[in-house]
């Protein structure tokens, strides 16, 4: 049977990252990186906004904070050593009632406490800055930047072949057995034996765990972030990063704009609850995942403490009038003709049969498996950082000091 040192299951940034850092850690092992796409990057890693977040938002001490302050200053110094193009363009988070301005200024307590550079911008500042953005205050971050993951990622695995890796595409994983000596991987094609295994399965996460016979106690559920784009004749319309003030209960961040890397202007996304964890498609339905989230009692507590905000996003999902005024709250300038479709993305987010809503990185090892369980936004942005310590992990060393 074919034999490998390392065995990484999932093509997305955070596994191409585990791969390289397992590779500069124990150069000319043999590693092979499997996935069931034929691109790499196709799923979480290729629907994001691309923004390099710069970890205002997160709890002190969690393992988001750490990660994606580390990962902010790693992945452009990354861009940088390989000629991946990004841009520093900054973000303004605005609030536009009372309740926001308490809380801005709550986040700008919480980014002096994770060392993360902002200002605060007033009124008029603010119109300055950003003529067609109105606010009460803002804060103000200069090194959030804007990038293309894909193409970050796309970088990881030529360095990953570079290095005598290889990336296994069309390879979608259906058995996983470990044992004393090792584990066992089957795809439809072939199976092989690695003496390490790290699953970054983003979407399917919770299934290969169950799979490999780890009780996780979680279950994706998915969401998708629909997305809006500007046309070409509002190209300029805002230069910076523009977010509104989170609502600290809920795990997402609300509909933003988004300069990208290539030129446009995305708006969203917005959060659904998704009936096909792989369906981009409005509409998309797979019976498997329905099936599976209806029987999760979970998914069922989730809905009833956020019922709300669950009719919003459904609303804003199924009327682009509703989803107008979300945007409009901070950019009164756009109009419905100014929205575009845009292809959705899906939020891979671990729930516990509880209705607790997982927020932090969640990485369970077994003594020869690691399996990432839930690696949301911003794991794009920390992906070196955490591919360093995953790789560090599946070696049996200190995920925090590298020992």
């Amino acid at each position: 049977m074919e034999r490998h040192r390392y065995c990484v299951i999932g093509a997305g940034i955070v596994g191409l990252s585990t791969a390289h850092h397992l590779l500069e850690a124990d150069p000319g092992a043999t590693l092979v990186v499997l996935d069931g796409a034929d691109e790499v990057a196709v799923h979480q890693t290729g629907h994001n906004s691309g923004v390099i977040h710069s970890g205002i938002y997160y709890e002190p001490g969690s393992l988001k904070a750490t990660l994606c302050r580390a990962g902010e200053r790693a992945t452009k110094e990354f861009c940088t050593a390989h000629g991946v193009a990004f841009d520093e363009c900054g973000k303004l988070i605005v609030a536009t009632d009372d309740v926001e301005v308490a809380r801005l200024v709550k986040l700008q307590e919480r980014a002096a406490v994770n060392g993360i550079t902002c200002q605060p911008v007033e009124r008029g500042e603010l119109a300055d800055l950003e003529p067609n953005v109105t606010g009460l205050r803002a804060l103000h971050l200069p090194a959030t930047g804007i990038v293309d993951y894909r193409l970050v990622a796309g970088k990881l695995a030529e360095l990953v072949t570079a290095a005598g890796g290889e990336v296994r595409l069309g390879a979608r994983v259906d058995g996983i057995v470990e044992g004393a000596s090792g584990v066992t991987v089957s795809t439809e094609a072939a199976s092989l034996r690695c003496d390490r295994l790290v699953v970054c399965g983003g979407l399917q996460a919770d299934r290969l765990a169950a799979l490999a016979g780890l009780h996780a106690g979680v279950q994706i559920v998915p969401f998708r972030g629909e997305y809006y784009q500007l046309p070409s004749s509002r190209a300029g319309f805002v230069q910076r990063l523009i977010y509104p003030v989170p609502d600290p209960d809920l795990p997402f961040l609300g509909v933003h704009l988004s300069p990208t890397i290539d030129g446009d202007i995305t708006v969203g996304p917005s959060a659904v609850l998704g009936l096909a964890r792989e369906g981009y498609p409005k509409f998309s339905f797979d019976a498997r995942d329905a099936a599976a989230m209806a029987r999760f009692p979970g998914l069922w507590r989730v809905a009833r403490a956020n019922i709300r905000t669950g009719l919003r996003e459904i609303r804003n999902s199924v009327s682009k009038t509703s989803y107008l005024r979300e945007c409009r709250k901070y950019t009164p300038g756009l109009t419905a003709d100014d929205l575009l479709p845009r292809e959705a993305g899906i939020r891979a987010q671990a729930v516990r049969r509880d209705g607790t809503l997982v927020h932090d990185f969640v990485i369970e090892r077994t003594e020869r498996m690691v399996h990432v369980l839930n690696a949301p936004s911003p794991a794009a942005t920390a992906a070196l950082p955490i591919g360093r310590r995953i790789a560090a992990m599946a070696e049996g060393r200190s995920a925090a000091t590298g020992d």
